[in-house]
């Protein structure tokens, strides 16, 4: 990328945040050092993003088997493609507040020119700050594990879907080609 982009996005990203500050938004979100980072806090109402781009809605935003969308009131969808856990999408933090306002703090990132949102905490309006890590914990508690034991810190290494993947598919995707580690 050529070095006048590079500043030119530093200084947006400088205003941005520096405007959030101002109007006394500043975010509580933790830096990942993601490329183009900027730490954000903005309110949205949580939706189905297949049903804002072809109004195929279902009342429950796709029960959690949809990506959902934070629909910011100039008709902005941003898309949040993590959670605050590992290797982990936002559906299980998002989905209890579909359809509804909340507030969301997190980090903007641009690779490749794809802004994407990861959402760290969500707030329902006139509710309480809550974490986005409740992946770990709805999975740990689907398998009858705390969320704290390291089989569940570690769960991508010991998912059944994702270990059974594997054996079929070998840890590259390639194993009906021939290619294996």
């Amino acid at each position: 990328m050529p070095a006048h982009r590079t500043i030119i996005r530093f200084i947006a990203a400088l205003v941005f945040v520096g405007s959030m500050a101002a109007a006394g938004i500043a975010s509580a979100a933790n830096s990942w050092g993601l490329p183009d980072e900027v730490e954000a806090r903005f309110d949205a109402k949580v939706t189905d993003v297949l049903c804002v781009l072809s109004g195929d809605c279902p009342e429950d935003c796709g029960a959690g088997n949809r990506l959902l969308g934070l629909l910011q009131d100039d008709g902005t969808l941003v898309l949040p493609l993590k959670n605050a856990g590992p290797f982990t999408g936002p559906t299980v933090d998002l989905i209890p507040f579909c359809n509804q306002r909340v507030t969301v703090d997190g980090l903007f990132t641009t690779n490749y020119g794809i802004t994407t949102f990861a959402v760290q905490f969500v707030r329902p309006e006139g509710g309480k700050w809550r974490g986005a890590n409740g992946f770990v914990r709805q999975w740990a508690a689907e398998r009858g594990l705390e969320a704290k034991d390291k089989k569940a810190r570690r769960w991508m290494r010991s998912d059944e879907a994702i270990l059974e993947l594997i054996e079929e598919q070998g840890v590259l995707g390639l194993k009906s080609k021939g290619i294996t580690p």
